[in-house]
């Protein structure tokens, strides 16, 4: 069996695997919850293969996905893990809020800690910007929790450039969580840049394109009631014939490589730098087995030239989210001049 090597993610000292395992599929967002016997057996699988880095949100379920993890991580597990969570995004009467005053940041924490049965997070993100909160506030609470053992380093999620900017003065920022694929690139002109100049490091969620470029429409004809993505602008009909084509060309190109659609698309990401770790998700351990192979799949600048002129930072049709939703976009803060606690 193959083992995922590891790099340092970020300046600050944290070392994971590679490759990260993206646990929220298993529990939320993408259709009902998968059997807990199942996921716990998949997790396992993960860490037996060197994929330690697993990342989950107290909004995913809400909590249940914690919670599975907190029972996965149970024995020796745990200690061969770096595990990652966030806080940010709370659900009430139907709607999603962000909340990133102190009182919210450190009553979330607690409440991860209990259900994942840890004493100490290795990576804790803001999963979304409180626009209505100075992020020196949300950060300096998390300083707090670092300084008292309670997590060990710090992330944000869809920050901007100048967010992540006044987050790192506060207290330095391991890793920034952001979607980039082939077909999410908008991050390549002012992030990445923004991440690499402080020593961020750079982690890749939706690697494949919420699994689009593993399976192309057919993805989109087999989602069930409840899956997320039968929302998302990219997956309408008006969009979908174009982004099909996107899907086409990568498997081309995959099929002279000797991999398939889903291993080329991330070994994309993997080739973007030793300080970035894609995090895609699964639910059965043969998906995970193909993730791991794209580690193998080795790609000339050439290659890299082609695909990138396939899936320019336009090529997808579509928005991301919905209108509204929260993303680096919309994600400055006030001053902090203006804080009054």
């Amino acid at each position: 069996m193959v083992k995922v090597p590891r790099i340092k993610l970020g300046s600050q000292g944290l070392e994971v695997s590679a490759q990260g395992l993206g646990c929220m599929g298993m529990s939320a967002v993408y259709g009902p919850p998968k059997p807990e016997h199942d996921m716990i057996n998949l997790i396992h699988h993960a860490i037996d293969t060197g994929i330690t880095l697993l990342d989950t949100s107290d909004a995913y379920g809400p909590h249940t996905n914690e919670i599975l993890l907190g029972k996965a991580l149970k024995g020796g597990e745990r200690e061969k893990t770096e595990l990652a969570t966030k806080f940010g995004i709370k659900f009430e009467n139907g709607n999603r809020e962000v909340y990133g005053d102190p009182e919210y940041v450190r009553a979330a924490c607690e409440g991860s800690l209990k259900r994942l049965e840890v004493d100490c997070i290795d990576l804790y993100y803001q999963h979304r910007i409180d626009t209505r909160v100075p992020i020196e506030i949300t950060m300096g609470e998390m300083k707090k929790l670092v300084e008292e053992g309670k997590i060990k380093y710090i992330g944000l999620s869809e920050a901007s450039a100048s967010t992540i900017r006044r987050a790192h003065a506060v207290h330095p920022i391991t890793a920034v969580q952001l979607e980039w694929s082939l077909w999410s690139r908008d991050v390549e002109d002012e992030i990445i840049p923004t991440c690499r100049e402080l020593g961020i490091g750079i982690v890749a969620y939706s690697p494949l394109g919420r699994g689009f470029l593993s399976l192309g429409p057919k993805m989109v004809e087999n989602l069930t009631d409840g899956d997320f993505r039968q929302n998302l602008p990219r997956f309408q009909p008006e969009n979908l014939e174009n982004n099909k084509k996107l899907y086409e060309r990568v498997s081309t190109i995959a099929l002279k490589k000797g991999c398939t659609p889903s291993q080329l698309a991330l070994a994309w990401v993997h080739h973007q730098g030793n300080d970035v770790v894609p995090i895609p998700g699964t639910t059965k351990i043969e998906n995970l087995q193909q993730n791991i192979g794209a580690l193998s799949v080795k790609l000339t600048p050439q290659d890299m030239a082609e695909l990138e002129s396939i899936a320019s930072a336009d090529a997808a049709k579509g928005d991301r989210y919905m209108d509204g939703f929260p993303t680096y976009l919309n994600s400055d803060t006030p001053p902090l001049s203006s804080w009054k606690a």
